[in-house]
């Protein structure tokens, strides 16, 4: 039997944490006591006594304060797993001097998305930036990538019957279509990391958990065979592409809180990646250097792209953000304009 072992999960009751616990929960495999982190401005939302209600321990702790106090909070906790929000990846640098300090075994930074070299996007340069941190730190860690989202990777159709699951309309294909990306289903997600933080095989390695690897063209054939109707898509070069890119920058320039201008870079910098220079492929991964999550764990079953579109089509998927993503991410300031809200709780 596998050694009990203490995580701390920050961002719990998240999106992507979300699924991270569930994935935790599910694992039969190994003793786990899953407590999760929660900034003191969250502590008394409903999504945290959701948490509550389940039975999970909540710790409350400020990642922006002190370190040392940080560092007592961690103590004792086995692997510390981050799934903080996208806005906040740099809010993880306090948590990972106090992880240092603390003497936690496994650090397991806020990842979970597409394979890609630094200089690509601003949010994985943010990533690395946290990178090199925890290599500064000696900091013993696992990187973990996941591709992109099945949930996010679909295209509408006419007649309006896939819409109850949509999050962001997309109705673009970028370059010639035929550039493959590893996707997988977001439900996936925790059940690869409950293997991987138990995996001695991964310790200081990065990681790819992917169930699929497909082209826009594909996708859009299986949409249609499986709905019988015909996606209407344009086409974006990638002069386009660059074009849209350099206007979001120039937005942020001017105006850095614009939450509309930051999705549309980064929605921006994801295609690029996945569909011109085909970041997101096994074999990019793989010379990046990652584990091959598959590779690892072939009795693993993921849950295919071709599944989820069979929920989809059947009315049973559900959408990511259910209080939608702009409700999730944005404020105002008086003037309805979109605004990031600066918050890591």
């Amino acid at each position: 039997m596998a050694a009990k072992q203490k995580v701390l999960l920050l961002g719990a009751h998240g999106e992507t944490g979300g699924d991270i616990l569930n994935g935790l929960l599910e694992d039969g495999g190994f003793s786990q006591e899953i407590s999760c982190l929660v900034q003191p401005s969250s502590a008394e939302k409903p999504a945290v006594e959701a948490l509550q209600a389940r039975g999970l321990p909540i710790v409350v702790a400020d990642i922006s304060g002190d370190v040392e106090e940080l560092a007592k909070t961690l103590q004792g906790f086995d692997t510390v797993i981050s799934a903080i929000h996208a806005l906040h990846i740099l809010a993880q640098i306090p948590l990972v001097d106090a992880a240092a300090k603390a003497g936690v075994k496994r650090f397991v930074p806020c990842d979970f998305a597409v394979t890609m070299p630094p200089g690509v996007s601003k949010l994985r340069d943010e990533k690395e930036v946290v990178h090199q941190r925890i290599w500064q730190a000696h900091l013993p860690y696992t990187f973990i990538d996941v591709g992109y989202w099945h949930q996010l990777s679909w295209f509408r159709v006419p007649s309006g019957r896939l819409d109850y699951a949509l999050t962001f309309d997309t109705p673009e294909v970028f370059g010639d279509g035929n550039t493959r990306t590893l996707l997988s289903d977001k439900r996936d997600m925790g059940r690869f990391v409950a293997r991987i933080i138990k995996d001695p095989r991964t310790l200081n390695h990065s990681v790819i958990a992917w169930s699929d690897e497909i082209t826009q063209k594909e996708i859009i054939h299986l949409i249609e065979s499986k709905t019988g109707e015909t996606v209407s898509v344009s086409t974006v070069s990638p002069q386009q592409l660059e074009v849209a890119i350099a206007a979001a920058e120039e937005t942020l320039k001017t105006d850095p809180e614009n939450l509309r201008a930051w999705v549309q870079r980064s929605g921006a910098h994801y295609n690029r990646a996945k569909w011109i220079r085909a970041d997101g492929t096994l074999e990019n991964a793989k010379y990046l250097g990652y584990l091959d999550a598959r590779e690892l764990y072939p009795d693993f079953k993921p849950v295919t792209f071709e599944k989820y579109i069979d929920e989809l089509v059947a009315g049973e998927a559900k959408r990511p953000y259910n209080e939608t993503v702009f409700q999730a991410l944005m404020g105002t300031k008086g003037d309805g304009e979109e605004r990031l809200v600066l918050r890591t709780g």
